[in-house]
């Protein structure tokens, strides 16, 4: 039996995360959080491209000026790239965490130019710290949702009327009304709750129809279900934990997945040799939604 996904690049990622397909420069992003890197690749070459940063990284969006924006360790900040792996300049936006556990795991733009960002204890993930950012297209940063264990996912509607956001600790996804030329959300409440078997909810997007995929960390699947949340189909993959989805490609009808090899023993690891690939679902059978940049773009550009 043909295998429903299937390995792209042997990454060996710590925790790989943070998917995004930059169409500008028609490469996949992706970030490796505790091995503080940032992976680029195009599509179906042999190997990748890598940035090595000073902090764990926990997304990566390109910029409306060119550069990357980066969720650091200890913040927000704008990426100039050089020539080497490690010839990487940054420009400090916004550090609400320097000197502390806390830092940034997931995000998402919208079609303003504005972040939706989570954040977590790194080293605790019990405790209720984490917490849902807005960063406007001109940097100015905004606490728009508090009491998470660990923040995931934020994920976006095709007509942006609704954003998803998940307490992956709770292994609850959330839903709020989303006004994005406001910046605002409201009316939070529980849109899909996980079961022990399932796992939890980790990174998530949208297709075209409105249908929502999410990774499962420590059920080894992605599943797709329907916008009221019912269960539409689920994709077994060759090892535990997933922690991302994205769409990608000219035509964004290829589907990417990420994975660890955090949390696993090192029997677990043995047994599951492609933990920390980065996987493609074989035949997806859906069309995924542009992925934005961040900050506003020019008149004409």
């Amino acid at each position: 039996m043909r295998p429903a996904a299937h390995a792209v690049l042997h990454l060996l990622a710590v925790l790989g995360e943070g998917l995004h397909w930059d169409s500008s420069r028609a490469r996949l992003l992706m970030t490796d959080i505790h091995g503080a890197r940032c992976i680029r690749w195009r599509l179906d070459a042999e190997g990748w491209d890598e940035l090595r940063l000073p902090e764990r990284v926990g997304w990566v969006i390109p910029a409306a000026d060119g550069r990357l924006l980066l969720g650091l360790q200890s913040g927000f900040a704008l990426a100039t790239l050089g020539v080497g792996p490690d010839d990487v300049a940054l420009d400090w936006i916004a550090r609400p965490f320097s000197g502390t556990s806390l830092r940034l795991n997931d995000a998402k733009a919208d079609s303003t130019g504005a972040v939706w960002a989570g954040s977590m204890n790194n080293d605790d993930e019990s405790r209720s710290d984490g917490c849902l950012f807005r960063l406007s297209p001109d940097g100015q940063l905004e606490v728009v949702d508090t009491g998470y264990m660990v923040a995931n996912g934020p994920a976006i509607s095709p007509d942006e009327n609704l954003m998803l956001h998940t307490d992956s600790g709770r292994r609850t996804i959330y839903a709020f009304d989303l006004n994005v030329p406001a910046g605002k959300i409201t009316n939070r409440r529980v849109w899909k709750q996980f079961t022990e078997s399932e796992g939890y909810p980790d990174g998530m997007c949208f297709d075209a129809e409105g249908c929502v995929w999410v990774a499962h960390w420590g059920a080894g699947c992605v599943s797709c279900f329907a916008p009221d949340g019912a269960l539409l189909r689920r994709i077994s993959l060759p090892t535990s934990h997933i922690t991302n989805v994205c769409f990608g490609g000219p035509d964004l009808d290829r589907l990417f997945v990420s994975s660890a090899r955090a949390g696993l023993s090192q029997d677990q690891l043995s047994r599951e040799p492609l933990a920390g690939a980065l996987f493609e679902v074989l035949e997806p059978g859906a069309i995924g939604l542009p992925g934005r940049p961040y900050g506003r773009v020019s008149a004409g550009v």
